[in-house]
């Protein structure tokens, strides 16, 4: 008599496993394989978890993540900006010193981009670290299982693990500067889209308070490059005449607008100041050396490393907070 095979149950997968111990399924991944940063309660969890389900990991899952090195995917939004090598080099140097490799992801600020890249990275990476446009994309990496350190999210520091910037902080600095050597009618070049955006904002709101002639007509928008610096503030002259301060959203805007007021006859600091954000060494390698709100970039990737190892060791670090501090030069 023939007799039909029973069917078989549906075998353990490791999102089984990482949802039963609460954890990611990179973390899984470390625990089932003893790999290192990962601590002993997690790895006890994830363990119990795995014989309660059965799990097996398959040979080819095996053959994945037995490499001997971790690997960290880093997302930038444009590797054309000098911050973002900058931030890169601190990455590297961090990684370097736990021997992880480093896989990069361009998005171009492309939130659709960065989806993508997560996707990519949740099989390629242990841990990710980076710029997301959204708590929706930072949902998504959640979604995946992916580890995820959020760098600068202007969306809400707080609500990531990950490193920050004191943006009001830094905004207040180089307004207040201007603001002390006289400069009443100010103008901002800025490189969001978002109206919403902290350093916008910020500066709306600092020089309002410190009773400025400042108003929404004050903010150019412009690409992130030098032209468009340049050309955003010849718009601004055009519009308000009398500015004698501009505040720009980074260093490259700042660059740019210093070409600019030159190009319209105008010196630089004595008939208009310019301050920029950000502190690149780029700011130094024109003339005059441009004024800047500087973070350390470079830490900053450190710090996110850092955050990263936390993160792979099944714990949530706690956001940390970049301050800035103003480096006067010559433009201002």
């Amino acid at each position: 008599m023939n007799v039909s095979p029973e069917p078989r149950a549906k075998r353990a997968t490791i999102e089984d496993v990482a949802k039963l111990a609460g954890v990611s399924r990179q973390t899984v991944s470390r625990a089932v394989n003893d790999k290192a940063e990962i601590d002993a309660e997690t790895k006890r969890r994830v363990l119990e978890a795995a014989r309660t389900l059965n799990y097996r990991p398959s040979r080819f899952a095996r053959g994945l993540i037995r490499q001997d090195t971790t690997t960290l995917g880093l997302i930038i939004s444009d590797i054309g900006n000098p911050f973002f090598p900058e931030l890169a080099s601190g990455v590297l140097r961090a990684a370097q010193a736990r021997d992880w490799q480093v896989v990069l992801y361009d998005t171009g600020e492309d939130p659709e981009r960065e989806v993508r890249a997560l996707t990519a990275l949740a099989d390629q990476a242990d841990v990710g670290a980076g710029f997301l446009h959204s708590p929706a994309v930072l949902a998504h990496a959640v979604r995946l299982g992916v580890p995820f350190a959020v760098l600068d999210p202007g969306w809400d520091t707080g609500s990531a693990p990950g490193v920050g910037i004191d943006v009001p902080g830094g905004v207040r600095l180089a307004v207040e500067h201007l603001a002390a050597a006289g400069h009443r009618r100010l103008g901002m070049v800025d490189g969001a889209d978002d109206p919403r955006d902290k350093r916008r904002v910020s500066f709306l709101a600092i020089a309002k308070e410190l009773g400025l002639d400042v108003d929404e007509d004050a903010v150019e928008r412009a690409p992130r490059t030098v032209e468009g610096g340049a050309d955003a503030v010849r718009a601004l002259l055009a519009r308000r005449p009398g500015i004698t301060g501009v505040f720009t959203y980074n260093d490259v805007l700042a660059v740019g607008a210093v070409r600019g007021l030159k190009a319209a006859g105008l010196r630089v600091p004595q008939d208009c100041a310019v301050v920029g954000f950000d502190g690149l060494p780029l700011g130094e390698l024109v003339e005059p050396p441009i004024t800047s709100v500087y973070v350390d970039i470079r830490r900053m990737g450190e710090l996110a490393v850092a955050a990263a190892a936390e993160l792979l060791a099944g714990r949530t670090p706690e956001p940390v907070m970049m301050h800035p501090e103003l480096r006067v030069r010559g433009s201002a």
